[in-house]
């Protein structure tokens, strides 16, 4: 390394050891949040940062914490620096990250988290860790046993703090910081700064500096090489037309992102039904379940993991061929962390989106947010379909004739050939293998959407309306689950309907609730409707989609009220037992 790049990191204030340990790992220069946090940090002052995830923000808060502990021999045996993490896969990953920092410096960096043996953290606690990477659960859970002792914590990082939040760690977090001492440095880190967030500032930092630092840009030729498609698909075909996709694409192995559990654990159902090997990756797993099934997928016993974007974070994944939006992510940023899983290391990527008719101008939006195209194609068809399944077949008896392996079943042809054509014969093999494969569902015809680049009604006002014949087909709006609602909405099997005689009022904020009983359990949709009207005193025109799945449920109610509910739910039975109750970890934002 030359003298600038060593310099680049000790102009910042850390100290030599430190400047060659990122140069060692190959650190050149700062990132513009390392620039700015840095010399904050090192200062003492207490830091609240906007930056996305990639930016580097580990290093930012992770070089000056181990600078305070270098500078004190003792505190490397006692706990003085904490990071707070929303997903044990994070955990790990920043726990890792400092350890290389560290190399060589005597700090012990320990990871804590849910679905790890407690008893080994315990003991390494004990033994003493410099710094704990943990989840607020199990950090939470460590402070009530009297392990995780903060008497001698110095500095406390929240990082991802958004995520923890909607994981529905908010009372988790306030315990935590209460739990720490008056004097700790704390940085808190999140990629949005709403309300919530600065309310947390306000009770628990110190006079912070503000720091925001947006993504920075990739020059020029840098980006993941990864193709961009498109599909525009009705909703109630979007289950049938990822099959085909599935089928004409062939991927090696696969994410598929969905918004909700209940979406990933229908999808997995229907994908298996129709032969493949797909798992189920959200918040509602268990640790053991979720480790099971990741060491599957590395191990290629499943092609196709279908997750939500909170269970999926933090996994790093080698040679990913595919990225499955089966929704239009929420936001553009979504959609580049989404895509940026394939397409690594030189390697090409494809990413693929199903997108509703009413979903193109998200499209338009991520394009121009990315700077790239997103091609937009039709459904493949049929005959498409049928014409792709007789090149695999193609190939594969050209694999099997090379190899030479048909000494079983040569006796078959020659038998058939003393009565029989050998082309004929050859051909009706062929239809043979191919009716095998087909399933009635992948010979149907998917509708075909053309897609707009501004619809008519748009350009002529709000106000206005395609005709009749030109919107989306009823089924299809019916069975879409809606993210926001509005007073007046009524419950139906798709989720509320606005009354078409009262004019719609402005949306308000929703939050979905997980409630820990579903099917199995006889929960229908009135048991829920029930409870929480009449034990939260809630109008029930004020609830919005209610799903029930086999052993889970949930409930859409006004976010405002979202925290009553969850009480007075809790304090209650339905269908005479208790269940747990709890923000949804994996509602979309």
């Amino acid at each position: 390394m030359t003298e600038r790049q060593i310099d680049g990191f000790g102009s910042l204030g850390l100290n030599e050891q430190l400047t060659k340990a990122v140069s060692a790992l190959g650190y050149e220069e700062p990132t513009p949040v390392q620039r700015e946090t840095i010399p904050l940090l090192l200062a003492k002052r207490d830091v609240l940062g906007q930056a996305a995830t990639g930016t580097g923000k580990t290093a930012a808060f992770a070089l000056p914490m181990l600078q305070r502990l270098v500078e004190d021999d003792t505190a490397k045996k006692q706990t003085c620096g904490l990071v707070l993490v929303p997903t044990r896969e994070l955990a790990m990953q920043v726990s890792e990250a400092i350890h290389k920092y560290a190399k060589g410096m005597g700090v012990t960096v320990l990871p804590v988290y849910g679905g790890a043996p407690i008893s080994q953290q315990i003991r390494t606690l004990e033994r003493g860790a410099g710094i704990v990477v943990a989840t607020p659960g199990r950090a939470l859970d460590h402070i009530k046993r009297g392990t995780l002792k903060l008497g001698t914590l110095r500095m406390l990082v929240l990082d991802e703090a958004d995520e923890m939040l909607d994981m529905g760690f908010a009372e988790d977090l306030d315990a935590i910081l209460e739990a720490t001492p008056k004097t700790r440095q704390t940085a808190l880190f999140s990629a949005t700064m709403p309300a919530r967030i600065l309310s947390i500032a306000q009770r628990h930092l110190n006079n912070p500096a503000r720091v925001i630092v947006a993504r920075e840009k990739t020059a020029a030729g840098k980006m993941p090489r990864v193709r961009q498609i498109a599909y525009i698909v009705p909703r109630a075909h979007k289950p049938a037309a990822l099959d085909r996709v599935l089928d004409m694409e062939n991927p090696t192995s696969a994410i598929v992102f969905c918004r909700t559990r209940l979406e990933v654990e229908t999808l997995v159902e229907t994908l298996n039904a129709h032969g493949r090997r797909a798992q189920a990756l959200h918040g509602g797993m268990e640790q053991r379940q979720r480790d099971r099934v990741m060491q599957m997928f590395r191990g290629g016993k499943a092609d196709l993991l279908i997750a939500t974007d909170v269970a999926a974070r933090g996994l790093d994944i080698e040679h990913l061929s595919h990225v499955f939006n089966y929704d239009v992510p929420p936001a553009a940023e979504a959609y580049v962390h989404r895509i940026g899983r394939t397409g690594r290391a030189g390697r090409e990527g494809t990413a693929i989106t199903l997108a509703e008719p009413r979903e193109h101008r998200m499209l338009r939006a991520i394009e121009s947010f990315t700077k790239q195209k997103i091609d937009i194609l039709t459904v493949p068809t049929v005959a498409e379909l049928r014409s792709k399944r007789l090149d695999v077949t193609r190939a594969s008896i050209r694999e099997l004739i090379l190899a030479g392996e048909l000494d079983d079943v040569r006796v078959v042809v020659d038998t058939l050939a003393q009565e029989f054509d050998i082309v004929a014969i050859a051909s009706a093999a062929v239809k043979l293998a191919h009716q095998a494969q087909a399933s009635d569902e992948s010979e149907r015809d998917i509708p075909a959407v053309v897609p707009h680049e501004r619809p008519a009604y748009e350009r002529q006002g709000r106000d206005s309306r395609p005709p009749r014949e030109a919107r989306e087909p009823r089924e299809a709006r019916e069975s879409r689950t809606p993210q926001r609602f509005s007073k007046g909405a009524v419950i139906g099997p798709a989720g509320p309907r606005e009354k078409r005689r009262e004019r719609a009022e402005p949306t308000e904020e929703v939050a979905m609730l997980f409630v820990g009983a579903g099917r199995e359990a006889g929960i229908r949709p009135g048991d829920l409707v029930g409870a929480i009207t009449g034990e939260a005193g809630i109008n029930s025109r004020e609830l919005g989609a209610i799903q029930i799945a086999d052993r889970f449920s949930l409930v859409e109610v006004p976010a405002a009220r979202a925290e009553e509910i969850i009480a007075a739910l809790k304090a209650t039975t339905i269908r005479g037992r208790k269940v747990p109750v709890r923000r949804d970890r994996d509602a979309a934002r």
